[in-house]
């Protein structure tokens, strides 16, 4: 299956197509067929080979002979002649926040710059100031955006870590001498990020599951091949460790490798107050060295007078104590979700049609789902008087399938706190969503007045991604997040749980302390695609790590309850 292949040349052509100051929407019809290639079940080479290819929605005729070409020889006409003009390196660049396509041609075209550690030099030489738009402010901010580049090559987002993850499990579930399998790490307990992958088995006979590991399609370096533990490196430079131990010291194992660091010491602490001591091979009595629990993760947690504790409440941020007292909260699941509150169509951004979002929904088994395309001046953005055609083809969509499909907007926050959509358009719509995406660079008092003075407005329900952030890509800005958790506790805006694993925003801590002030929250997946409404997990996955059980989320609820909280905020 050549699908991740596939996906990397039709992000370099999209990436170099850019940097070669090409016509903009060629770019985009690249990088949305790499979407749409991603999320195929199917192998690509399949689907050339019974001609199927032109079925995958966003895949045209000059796409479909790049294609075609590259699973014949490696690579295509289109992207040689990109690569001839510009070094394929030159991608990197693009990772440093505040380098665009633009700035990349200039750096390369003026200085030759083609690598990050060439431009940081370039930089700190003072060079950049001698090229067009150089100011000092803009250089001081590459070079801090370096650093945080830097810094963030050591991690990996979830949904790459999980997709590979997941890979790796199937593909050893299938030996027989698997008896039970699971990812543990900072990855079981759904951190944002991951510095690499620990992969735990139960096996008796472990050479076999070993040799199928190190031998791996994607496995690029074996770092470490044994009985107990093997390593190898994968793409991303992510280092995957398989683990091996006896099926009775299996969940001493799994709690143990799961972690955290900081919550294991708690718990070794307790135990030692009971007498025990508590490893990865299982719960022994101090004084006798007999075991007493081992096998599975409930038997350890009960040993020590414990409830088992989900994997994402592992930080020790007082889940112990809540446990010592009965009082872990019945955590928000997949299963609570009744609808989706954050999306877009053809008629801004994204993929699909009203009617393909809405019956995406509709196989999820949802309730609900709310159309929530952008609004001007996102280049994308819908202008008023299509946003009124847009209004009745929802309800027609609606009408017609039978299925609660909201009139719903993601309205741009103006730097001034206003809001870019005629008002009487804002009222006739279900849903409100509001949302900072431009003037990103102002001060923390100035941004957090902009959000405040949104928030005051009674036709918005909830606040989009309120820190703005791209996880490995870009900061939040600047913000008083307590200022914004206080405001909803006031007017009863909802705080966006943004589920897009690039995003993840509000995260974990910031969702916890809204949770803990009684703001409710909602989980939306800012879905650009059908395939999209799948990144919900991810979303509840922040509210479990937030404490948040079903009462604390704004979409649990059913239709009729949403219709009530939408329409008071209105009164």
């Amino acid at each position: 299956m050549r699908n991740a292949e596939v996906v990397a040349m039709l992000e370099e052509t999209a990436d170099l197509i850019e940097i070669a100051g090409e016509n903009p929407f060629k770019a985009r019809a690249y990088r949305r067929a790499a979407e749409a290639i991603a999320a195929l079940q199917e192998p690509i080479e399949e689907l050339v080979r019974t001609k199927r290819l032109h079925t995958v929605e966003g895949i045209g005729e000059s796409i479909a002979r790049d294609i075609t070409e590259f699973l014949q020889r490696g690579t295509t006409t289109r992207l040689e002649q990109l690569r001839a003009k510009y070094p394929p390196q030159l991608r990197t660049l693009l990772e440093i926040q505040g380098v665009g396509p633009r700035t990349v041609a200039m750096l390369y075209d003026r200085l030759k710059i083609t690598t990050v550690d060439e431009l940081e030099a370039a930089a700190k030489a003072g060079k950049l100031a001698k090229l067009p738009g150089m100011g000092e402010q803009k250089i001081r901010n590459i070079l801090e955006s370096i650093q945080v580049w830097r810094r963030q090559q050591e991690r990996v987002p979830i949904h790459i870590a999980l997709s590979l993850a997941e890979r790796i499990v199937a593909a050893l579930q299938e030996l027989p001498e698997v008896i039970a399998i699971l990812p543990a790490g900072s990855l079981r307990r759904w951190k944002e990020t991951v510095g690499d992958l620990d992969i735990l088995v139960a096996a008796r006979n472990t050479q076999p599951v070993m040799d199928k590991f190190t031998k791996l399609p994607e496995v690029q370096k074996v770092l470490a091949h044994g009985t107990t533990k093997s390593s190898v490196l994968m793409a991303n430079n992510l280092q995957v460790d398989l683990r091996a131990v006896e099926p009775e010291s299996f969940g001493a194992a799994a709690q143990y490798f799961t972690g955290s660091k900081a919550h294991n010491i708690a718990l070794r602490n307790l135990a030692l107050k009971h007498g025990l001591t508590v490893n990865e091979y299982g719960v022994f009595r101090e004084a006798t060295g007999e075991k007493v629990a081992g096998e599975t993760e409930e038997g350890v947690y009960e040993a020590l007078g414990l409830v088992w504790i989900p994997p994402e409440l592992r930080e020790d941020r007082g889940e112990l104590e809540a446990a010592l007292k009965g009082a872990l909260p019945r955590l928000v699941t997949l299963d609570d979700i009744r609808g989706e509150t954050h999306s877009h169509t053809r008629w801004s951004d994204g993929a699909a049609t009203v009617e393909e979002m809405a019956r995406a929904a509709m196989e999820r088994g949802y309730e609900y789902i709310a159309i929530t395309d952008h609004s001007p001046p996102m280049g994308w953005g819908v202008k008023p008087d299509d946003f009124r055609k847009l209004i009745r083809e929802i309800r027609q969509v609606s009408d017609r399938l039978g299925f609660p499909v909201l009139a719903g907007i993601e309205v741009d926050i103006a730097s001034d706190g206003s809001l870019h959509m005629d008002e009487d358009i804002l009222r006739q719509l279900d849903l409100v969503i509001a949302s900072v995406h431009s003037a990103m660079k102002m001060d923390m008092d100035a941004m957090t007045r902009r959000i405040l003075k949104a928030m005051e407005n009674p036709l918005v329900h909830i606040i989009g991604h309120p820190t703005g952030r791209l996880i490995n890509q870009r900061p939040p800005y600047e913000v008083r997040v307590d200022a914004l958790i206080e405001k909803a506790r006031e007017t009863g805006v909802a705080l966006e749980i943004n589920g897009s694993p690039e995003r993840l925003d509000l995260n974990d801590e910031h969702a916890r302390i809204a949770r803990d002030a009684g703001v409710l929250l909602s989980i939306g997946t800012d879905a650009h695609r059908t395939e999209h409404l799948a990144f919900m997990r991810f979303g509840v996955a922040v509210a479990r790590r937030a404490w948040c059980e079903p009462k604390d989320i704004v979409n649990t609820r059913p239709y009729t309850e949403l219709r009530e909280w939408l329409s008071a905020r209105r009164r």
